[in-house]
């Protein structure tokens, strides 16, 4: 009887803390392709204007945007959706296609730490 060796599994990794400096650390190390637009918005919308106030908001769409990065299934499933939805010539189809990611998108908004 011989062993079969197991498929690799991918293990997404868990949501960080929700911070600004956590979620950046994540996306770093998980999600570097994110960098350089997390950097931009944050300089734009942060760091250059001395304003707290938009920093929920920054971390609402960042989270998000992570929670689908950090999955390479579910960021090539959400890409594959906008393509669809893109090069559909049926509105009820489009429409349908960008429902569901939608629904992917407020899944994830509602992950917490560690999820």
């Amino acid at each position: 009887m011989t062993a079969h060796a197991a498929e690799p599994t991918s293990v997404v990794p868990p949501m960080p803390e929700r911070t600004p400096k956590a979620l950046r650390e994540a996306i770093a190390r998980h999600a570097p392709q994110l960098l350089p637009d997390f950097d931009e918005h944050w300089k734009r919308a942060i760091a250059d204007t001395y304003d707290l106030a938009p920093l929920p908001a920054f971390l609402a769409r960042w989270w998000v945007e992570y929670s689908i990065a950090r999955d390479p299934k579910l960021d090539a499933h959400v890409d594959d959706l906008h393509r669809r939805a893109a090069e559909a010539t049926d509105y009820a189809e489009a429409k349908a296609l960008l429902e569901e990611v939608s629904r992917i998108r407020y899944s994830a908004r509602e992950l917490g730490p560690g999820q």
